[in-house]
Order: C-alpha cells, then sequence, then structure tokens
C-alpha cells in the first residue's frame, strides 16, 4: 500500500490497532508480508480507500455533463426564440409593405375600458379593441350553414399529448404552501424536482459500494470527506457573483442560490457523517489498542478537522433565513471570515483536499478580488430623498457613461455602472459614513431605474431602500439630515432571463408588490424600448401590437411617491394597461388570479403570454399558482419570478 492512501499521522496509529508493521515502504500488493488474520482485515480497507479516489472522478465528468446538457438548453432556447423573432418581424414587415394604412389604423386601435369588474380599482387600462377578440374570430368563421350544434371529434393524439405536457407543466410550475407551524416557504415544484434529483446524485456517489459494516466503518467515513472536498469548488462557483455558469446556462448566482444554500446543507450533513464516522473508528478500533478519546482528539490532523468541521456548521447557522432577518449584518461579516478560515482548515487537515480547496480558493479570490474589489467597484456620492412614508429613501446619483473603444478594454477593462447596466440588474451597496461597521458591508439593492440606451452620455441610477433593521433604517435617519452622501457601488450583477422571456412573449404581464416596483418599473419600459424596433434583416420599422399589462400593489397610498403620477401618466399614454388596486392597509390584498386571468384570457390561446412578478413571497406565489391553473388549461403561458429579499 502506499502511504498517501491515509493521512500520514493516522498510520501508525491504525496499524497499531490493526496489529499490522509500519506502511511506510509496503508497496500496494505486498500484502503477503502481514500475516494472514491480518491481512484479511486491512486489505478490504486498502481498497476501499482506493476505490474511493478512483471513483470520485466521475463525479466532476459527470457535472461537467450537466453543464454542457444546460448550456445546450439554454442556447438552443435563444436560438429558437431569435428564429421566432425573425419569423415576426419578416411577417411584420410583409404587412406593413402591403397595407402602411392597415398597419397604422392597428397601431392606434386601443380604446380605454374601464375594467373595474376585475375586482380592484385601478387608475386606467387601456385593452385591445374587443374585450376579447377570440369570439370575433369565432364569429368570422361561423355562417348561416354552420349546425347548432357541432359534432363531437375524437380527441387526437396530438391533442392528447399537448394536454399532458400542459399538465406537467402546470404542476412543475405550482408552488406548494409553506410548511406549518415553521412557515418555511418552498419553491415550485419544478425546482424541488431538480434539487431532489441532485440530492439523489449525492446519495449515490456517498453509498455506491460503500460497505456499511463496523468493520469497515473508515472506508465510509473516507468516502463521505473526499464527497464533502469533491463538493467544494462547486459551493464557491455557485456562490460567485462573477461566473461563467450566467454565459453558459444564463442562471446567474442568485438563481443558483437555492442550489447553493442545499448543497451547503448537503455539505454539512456529510461533514457529520464523517466525523460520526471517524469517532466510530476509534471507538471500535483505536480504543482497544491503548488510544484515549483525548488523545484522539489531540492529533493534529484531527484537531484541524475539528475546526473546519465547527467552521462550516458555523456557516449554516448564521446562514439560515431567521439568522438573516435578525442579524443580517453579521451574516455578511461572519460569511466571509468562516469560508476563509474553513478553506485554511481544510487544506491542512489532509493532503487529498488540497486541489479541491486550491480550485474553491482560487474562485474565493477571483470573484473578490479581481472583480468586486476592483473592475466591479467605482464610489460617487448620491443625493437622499426621504419619501411621504418617512420611511423610505429614494438613493439617486447621475453617472457619466464611459464606453470602451477597443476590445482589450471591454474585456477586460473596469465592468462597472460607469459602463451602463441592463433591466432587473442589482448592486451591492456600501455608505461608510453611516458607521464603522457599515465600512465593509454590501447590501444587495435593484437598480430602480431603466437601463441607459446605446449612445447614451450619461444614467440616472436610483435605488428604493425601504427602511428595515440594521444597514436601511441607519440610512433613513442619515437621509433625514442630509441630502447626499458617498458611497460605493459594487456591480451590476443578475441576469436576463425574466427580459429575454418577456421580449420573446406575444404580450406580457407585470406584477409587482411594494419595493418590487424596483424590478417592475425597468422591465416595463425595456419591453416598450421594443416596441417599433427595426427589422434586424432591412432595418425597417415595424408595429408591435404586444400588450403590457402593469400591476402594483402597494401597502399604503403614499407609496405611489415612489415612482410619481408623472411617470404612471407616462405609461398610461405609451398604452399600458396599469392597474392600481386600492392599499392593502386598507382594503386587504386584492383578487390577482381573477385580474390576471381575465386579462390573458382577452387574447388568443395561441398567443404567448410573458408573466414576471417580484414582491412578497405570497404574492409570488399566487401570481406563479394562477399562471400554472391557465397553463393548465392549455394557455401558452410562462412565469418568471424575480424575487427582492436576500
Amino acid at each position: 500500500m502506499e502511504s498517501s492512501a491515509l493521512p500520514s499521522e493516522f498510520m501508525p496509529v491504525l496499524c497499531q490497532a490493526l496489529k499490522a508493521p509500519s506502511l511506510k515502504n509496503v508497496p500496494l500488493h505486498a500484502m503477503e508480508e502481514f500475516s494472514p488474520e491480518d491481512s484479511k482485515r486491512f486489505k478490504p480497507i486498502i481498497d476501499g480507500i482506493h476505490f474511493n479516489m478512483r471513483f470520485i472522478l466521475s463525479y466532476q465528468l459527470v457535472l461537467i455533463g450537466l453543464l454542457l446538457v444546460f448550456t445546450v438548453i439554454h442556447w438552443g432556447g435563444r436560438l429558437r426564440a431569435w428564429r421566432r423573432r425573425r419569423r415576426q418581424y419578416s411577417k411584420k414587415g410583409q404587412e406593413q409593405r402591403k397595407s402602411p394604412a392597415r398597419s397604422l389604423l392597428e397601431g392606434k386601435g386601443a380604446v380605454a375600458v374601464d375594467i373595474g369588474s376585475l375586482g380592484s380599482s385601478s387608475s386606467s387600462s387601456t385593452l385591445e379593441e374587443d374585450a376579447n377578440p377570440r369570439h370575433i374570430a369565432l364569429e368570422e368563421e361561423q355562417d348561416e350553414q354552420t349546425p347548432l350544434l357541432l359534432k363531437t371529434q375524437p380527441m387526437k393524439p396530438s391533442t392528447r399529448r399537448r394536454l399532458l405536457a400542459s399538465k406537467i407543466k402546470a404542476c412543475l410550475t405550482y408552488q406548494p404552501r409553506p410548511i406549518p407551524i415553521i412557515n418555511k416557504t418552498l419553491p415550485s415544484n419544478g425546482s424541488s424536482l431538480a434539487i431532489i434529483a441532485f440530492l439523489g446524485l449525492q446519495i449515490f456517489y456517498l453509498f455506491f459500494k460503500t460497505p456499511l459494516t463496523l468493520s469497515m466503518l473508515f472506508v465510509s467515513a473516507d468516502r463521505a470527506s473526499i464527497l464533502f472536498v469533491a463538493n467544494l469548488p462547486l459551493l464557491y462557483l455557485f456562490a460567485a457573483k462573477n461566473q461563467p455558469i450566467k454565459v453558459l446556462t444564463g442562471y446567474s448566482y442568485e438563481s443558483l442560490n437555492i442550489i447553493h444554500r442545499r448543497l451547503g446543507e448537503i455539505m454539512c450533513l456529510l461533514a457529520l457523517l464523517h466525523s460520526v464516522g471517524m469517532m466510530g473508528v476509534w471507538y471500535t478500533l483505536l480504543r482497544y489498542a491503548g488510544i484515549t478519546l483525548v488523545h484522539f482528539l489531540l492529533i493534529k490532523m484531527i484537531l484541524l478537522g475539528i475546526g473546519a468541521f465547527v467552521a462550516y456548521e458555523l456557516i449554516y447557522l448564521t446562514s439560515l433565513g431567521s439568522f438573516r432577518q435578525r442579524w443580517y449584518e453579521l451574516f455578511l461579516a461572519s460569511h466571509v471570515v468562516l469560508q476563509v478560515v474553513a478553506l485554511v482548515l481544510v487544506w491542512f487537515h489532509h493532503p487529498r483536499s488540497r486541489m479541491y480547496v486550491g480550485v474553491a480558493l482560487a474562485i474565493f479570490l477571483i470573484d473578490r478580488l479581481a472583480y468586486r474589489m476592483s473592475s466591479k467597484l467605482t464610489t460617487l456620492r448620491a443625493s437622499l430623498d426621504i419619501q411621504k412614508d418617512k420611511k423610505t429613501v429614494i438613493l439617486h446619483a447621475t453617472l457619466p457613461l464611459v464606453t470602451h473603444r477597443n476590445l482589450l478594454r471591454t474585456l477586460f477593462g473596469k465592468q462597472d455602472v460607469t459602463k451602463g447596466w441592463k433591466t432587473t440588474e442589482h448592486i451591492f451597496l456600501t455608505v461608510p459614513s453611516l458607521a464603522r461597521k457599515h465600512i465593509i458591508q454590501a447590501h444587495p439593492f435593484t437598480i430602480a431605474s431603466p437601463a441607459s440606451s446605446a449612445g447614451d452620455q450619461e444614467a440616472s441610477l436610483e435605488l428604493i431602500i425601504r427602511a428595515q433593521d440594521g444597514f436601511s433604517g441607519d440610512l433613513v435617519r442619515y437621509a433625514k439630515a442630509h441630502d447626499s452622501v458617498a458611497v460605493r457601488l459594487d456591480g451590476p450583477y443578475g441576469s436576463q432571463s425574466a427580459v429575454q422571456m418577456l421580449r420573446d412573449s406575444d404580450h406580457t404581464v407585470i406584477v409587482a408588490g411594494g419595493s418590487g416596483v424596483a424590478v417592475a418599473w425597468p422591465l416595463v419600459w425595456s419591453i416598450l424600448e421594443t416596441e417599433g424596433s427595426k427589422d434586424p434583416e432591412d432595418g425597417a420599422k415595424t408595429t408591435n401590437k404586444k400588450r403590457v399589462m402593469f400591476v402594483w400593489i402597494v401597502r399604503e397610498q403614499s407609496h405611489l411617491s415612489w415612482l410619481g403620477n408623472e411617470k404612471l401618466k407616462e405609461l398610461e399614454d405609451r398604452g399600458v394597461v396599469l392597474v392600481i388596486p386600492p392599499p392593502t392597509a386598507a382594503c386587504g390584498h386584492p383578487d390577482l388570479e381573477r385580474i390576471v386571468g381575465d386579462w390573458i384570457a382577452c387574447f388568443d390561446e395561441r398567443s404567448k403570454i410573458g408573466v414576471v412578478a417580484s414582491g412578497p413571497d405570497g404574492m409570488n406565489r399566487t401570481v406563479r399558482n394562477s399562471c400554472a391553473s391557465l397553463i393548465e388549461q392549455g394557455r401558452n403561458v410562462s412565469v418568471e419570478i424575480e424575487k427582492f429579499g436576500w
């Protein structure tokens, strides 16, 4: 056996326990030098450890394969969407060339309609020419010879397949109720299935050909440890703000955050299994060789392992939702410090872990130092505007935009907000002047102002910050005595999946709850900017018939001042269906399912509807499940949830 197969400091202890001579210079197949009894006991352990080392390599190949699958799915979808847009541009261009007058009328044929019957009050609304255009299509198809009672046609196999696909998609879209008592919010069924599949992969690699006997307890503990370190790079990759997964799959770090948390929980369990297993090795083997528990725990390798175990368990405990909500600042600080401490301890704990620890540490340092503290960081002065409710502050800054004129600087130069940002992206805000504790704290906020356009010389950046405990409360109190403050901005970050989904849809619904308008407002303008866009083939302008409904649910009437009447009126002038129900503090929650469902029912079943919601968990769940019901009915609906809570 090679001495590297076991921890070097554990070798003499294990040899003594098995009554075997020193293994320092004994080759793997020289088992004949041991007594028959020792060889019989020792060889399965050696074989099991070597199998673990080989078997874990296939885990990395599986992860690479999964990444390739998601990459193909993402870019295949983008290619199909691009082809669909090209067909739409071509069709609209032909219609305009044939009948320009008709196209002009279609672009101005919307009329104002009162939708008070939807169960909510609204400031205004704009719908297509007819409240239900599909009824018109049915009437045109019928004539006097059409029988009143149509014969029931047998369902075609293709129809059955579509219905089955709709039911499956609806089931995956549905989000269950929170877990009672602990009020734990659950993700959608699709996300849960993905997590369960990932958990199944971990269980497979933990127990495949792992003997579950006391005599082979060391092999089981070794498998848990090697699977733990094999997951380290993946854990840090999911948490990194700057990572290649976003480019390949379209999923940015906030979309992967749920996988990052579940993986962290799995790794804490693996660390616990490894620790319990090693204690079992001491109890079943080493204590009979005269090794006391104190002696065992004071071995350098064991002490380092205990330290790493404690560090990762503390990371888990401080990452719990209840802890984050109460002590968010402590969560941020402890998360960074404990990560570094844990990696250092694992590095010195065992030589076999160093390759994985090195990769994880490189990911962490590149993300933190090369990007977040250099190319993504900018410092500026911003104005502070206290709103009518006295609990909200609007942070505003006008930024001169800088554009790189060569490819090298574009790829490797600074990538901060002075280069502009995209819709739904967010930044991490630091305000050092608030207090000493805020010097190193960075808090995420969605950029609430529309993204800049090509050719703009400057951009207006706005953040809507609601007073909570800690940083946001300190900032609101500071704003009551100061009208400006120096800030550090780290970013921008975020995914464009919601934007792309809405742009690929025929009609869109955007629902915001409270400060979720920071996501919804730029989204609405992003969709409006696509109207009247040019054909990518010949540059001719086309008429976009896309209809947009914007629903904003506020707790208090004063919250409408976050945007102001002028901005809301501008949306109406652009043809947006604007629905603002009465404040929930006075009238309760509106019937979102009816508001969204009745509006979508106005369009042809073949129309592709995109729905985005950003707000509290309860509102997001209502919107998601309303869309699931429509999907089950055969409607072509896609939904994205932009969760603004961290």
